[in-house]
């Protein structure tokens, strides 16, 4: 009986140490090398990514040229928490914003403005209040306000559209600023064929050549070129 139990136990032993050699050897066999960039690369993901980059951003102008104050109420609301917008409304969290658009800025009464922006002199025009809106730790660094901004350009101009119709008073809204006019095309890449820089018109010189010099001496070529010497005239002078 103990023979057998060490024979069964010699060759449970056998076998595991025969898998362990065989993990190790195929370990070794198929072994990888850690790739630098992980990941999988997808042919063409990156083409269409920079094909489809946002446009830079317009002017605050042209986006309020088209704005919609009925949608600037609904994404104030976010704004709610803080401000209210109604005549004769109390501060909040943040100061009251009724005819905010024109009012000089950190000038409402009873409310504690930071420094950040008592420190940025100067009406709620346009343009600030659309760099406030898309950010304001970047328009004063230092600033109470904590709302990280609006990304949406379009969002920001209907918020402002709708803060001026909060007011006895609204302001015509701007219209979109005109368009940079195109770049005028090089003076190189504008002329034409057998023009020079010295001018519309001017023709180029022709060239002449050792073998029309000797053949006619006076050097006229065509009867517009100026007289030419060959190299060997030159010598023959001096």
């Amino acid at each position: 009986m103990d023979d057998r139990t060490n024979t069964i136990a010699g060759w449970v032993l056998a076998a595991g140490i025969a898998a362990l050699g065989l993990t190790v050897v195929t370990g070794e066999y198929f072994h990888a090398e850690r790739p630098e960039k992980m990941g999988y690369t997808v042919e063409g993901v990156e083409q269409e990514a920079g094909a489809e980059a946002a446009p830079a951003e317009q002017p605050i102008e042209a986006y309020l040229a088209k704005a919609d104050p009925a949608k600037g109420a609904d994404v104030f609301k976010k704004c709610g928490a803080c401000h209210t917008d109604q005549k004769g409304g109390p501060n909040g969290i943040g100061p009251q914003l009724w005819d905010v658009v024109g009012r000089p800025r950190a000038t409402e009464a009873g409310f504690a403005y930071s420094d950040a922006l008592k420190g940025k002199p100067g009406a709620w025009d346009w343009d600030t209040l659309g760099q406030w809106l898309k950010s304001p730790k970047d328009f004063a660094p230092g600033t109470k306000m904590t709302f990280a901004g609006l990304s949406n350009p379009q969002d920001r101009a209907n918020v402002i559209a709708y803060l001026n119709t909060q007011s006895d008073a609204p302001k015509p809204l701007p219209t979109a600023p005109a368009a940079a006019p195109a770049a005028a095309a090089g003076t190189a890449a504008a002329a034409k064929p057998g023009e020079n820089s010295a001018g519309e018109g001017a023709k180029k010189q022709p060239v002449i050549t050792e073998a029309q010099a000797a053949a006619n001496p006076k050097g006229a070529v065509g009867g517009n070129a100026a007289p030419g010497v060959t190299g060997n005239e030159a010598q023959q002078k001096k």
